[in-house]
């Protein structure tokens, strides 16, 4: 017992230290007494325990509801509401209120849960939502044994294209690949699936013989694919999420994922396709220019991307008006109310300095924004006059919007 007791305590003077210090404490090896690094009365302060408060006084332009009509083209109501009326009802409230006609859920996944996903969204709201659908790549494989996946069966590619058919008969508006494709998802052999695996060829063509946009997340933001150290401008995000760190050996660099989706991109040219995120590259509007002036099948959306378009306010107002025919309106929510009043706030004023999230700290990089004031002709483009060209089903849905908008104020 005596034994037992000793190595105990022995434990407890090791490992307790330990833990105070990468709970955020400091701890002297004189005194157990601790302090936490707040910052405050000339102790040192945990970056994240900084939560700086901006002292200038400037104008403030708020805005709870968008000037015109909306088409989120980006949001994801499986992963986030999880089949929740009540949370759909709340969403559906707080459409209304922010003047976003349609939503693009891109959750309709062809593993059996499209069917499901539509009769949840469409059960009340058909004329609120569309839905895109997503490759099942694994099929029923075993997630840990590749070489049991359903995308490396012969005639996978074809059999896919069938059920897109199928599905936009049903009413289905697109494909949405996610950034697992390229970062995750692997071959027999271990190596990681290329973006532009001639093997799915068949997919991005069915797509364009069908009408539909293919919306495609490849990579992520510049700062993941860094080192993780002192110079990355994201380390206290990193921190919190070390999974969203794509450096290293283990996978390929940024440009190599977005040259891929490129290649797709100019192979498929009766395709069209929707660069998720600002093509995820919004840290250099001047390349994401370039891409649009050489695949005119390349279109972009904004989705949770204002806190990089915003820091940049007079090069992403250049760019939005220059290309202003070929960007979409996207959230990647849905969200808080607060976060949609505040990308009113980004696209039509010109305030100065604010928060692109209403999250503390903010989830994207220790910064704030300034608005782009974009002209009322940018804004229809940006908020709805793309998607109705791009994405089946939008203007019969958005004319309904109005009609019903327009009923409302009649006396």
């Amino acid at each position: 017992m005596f034994i037992v007791a000793k190595i105990l305590r022995l434990k407890c003077q090791v490992f307790l230290p330990l833990f105070l210090i990468f709970g955020g404490v400091a701890v002297s090896q004189d005194s157990p007494v601790s302090e936490p690094l707040d910052g405050r009365e000339g102790r040192e302060l945990l970056l994240k325990n900084f939560r700086p408060q901006a002292q200038l006084k400037v104008a403030e332009h708020l805005r709870n509801k968008a000037a015109f009509p909306v088409v989120d083209v980006h949001t994801h109501f499986f992963y986030k509401l999880r089949s929740s009326q009540q949370a759909l009802e709340d969403y559906v409230a707080v459409m209304d209120r922010n003047r976003i006609a349609v939503s693009v859920s891109l959750d309709g996944s062809l593993n059996g849960r499209l069917e499901e996903h539509a009769k949840f969204l469409w059960g009340r709201y058909k004329d609120r939502f569309l839905i895109f659908a997503n490759v099942d790549w694994l099929g029923d494989g075993t997630r840990d044994n590749p070489a049991t996946w359903a995308c490396h069966r012969a005639g996978f590619a074809e059999r896919t294209a069938r059920q897109l058919a199928e599905a936009v008969d049903s009413g289905v508006s697109g494909l949405k690949i996610f950034k697992r494709f390229g970062l995750e998802y692997k071959n027999p052999d271990g190596s990681l699936i290329k973006v532009d695996d001639p093997r799915f060829d068949p997919i991005w063509d069915a797509c364009g013989k069908l009408g539909i946009p293919v919306i495609i997340h490849t990579a992520d933001p510049a700062a993941f694919f860094e080192p993780v150290d002192e110079t990355n401008e994201r380390w206290e995000e990193l921190s919190r999420h070390p999974d969203w760190s794509f450096h290293g050996p283990n996978y390929p660099s940024r440009m190599e994922l977005l040259e891929a989706r490129n290649r797709v991109i100019g192979k498929h040219p009766n395709t069209n396709f929707i660069g998720a995120h600002v093509a995820n590259h919004p840290e250099d509007l001047d390349v994401v220019s370039r891409w649009l002036r050489k695949y005119p099948n390349l279109y972009i959306e904004t989705a949770s991307r204002i806190s990089e378009l915003g820091r940049q306010p007079f090069t992403a107002r250049k760019f939005l008006m220059q290309y202003s025919d070929r960007i979409m309106f996207g959230t990647d929510g849905p969200w808080p109310e607060a976060r949609l009043h505040i990308n009113w706030r980004f696209f039509e004023t010109a305030d100065e300095s604010f928060a692109y999230s209403e999250k503390v700290p903010p989830p994207q990089g220790m910064w704030r924004i300034h608005g782009l004031k974009l002209p009322d002709d940018v804004l229809q483009q940006l908020y709805f006059e793309n998607a109705c060209r791009v994405i089946p089903g939008v203007k019969a849905r958005l004319m309904k919007y109005r009609q019903s908008q327009a009923q409302e104020v009649q006396p």
